[in-house]
């Protein structure tokens, strides 16, 4: 799998972002993807270096709209949390350019 398709997006929320003090970002990944991809893309993409991935699982969610007249999906996915090495961080708005 390429690199490039392993990372989807970050997580941004209260509870991602009280993590980050620890050195832990979450991001949603591929669902095929697997920790070692992950975290090759991670130092690829951040130029950080990465302790460890551990990876959740979001099931598929089917729930009724409207009086019962529509059905919503919600697709699975794959989220992973990523504990990078003290003393450094990742910003999310900077990718490192290959040159």
């Amino acid at each position: 799998m390429l690199l490039s398709n392993v990372l989807k997006a970050p997580i941004v929320t209260e509870k991602s972002t009280t993590a980050q003090a620890t050195s832990k970002y979450t991001f949603r990944v591929a669902v095929t993807a697997t920790k070692n991809e992950i975290a090759k893309a991670i130092a690829k993409a951040y130029g950080v270096e990465v302790e460890s991935v551990n990876i959740i699982p979001v099931r598929k969610k089917q729930r009724m709209v409207g009086r019962g007249r529509a059905m919503t999906k919600r697709k699975a996915s794959k989220k992973a949390i990523i504990t990078v090495k003290a003393k450094q961080s990742i910003d999310f708005n900077k990718l490192k350019t290959s040159k």
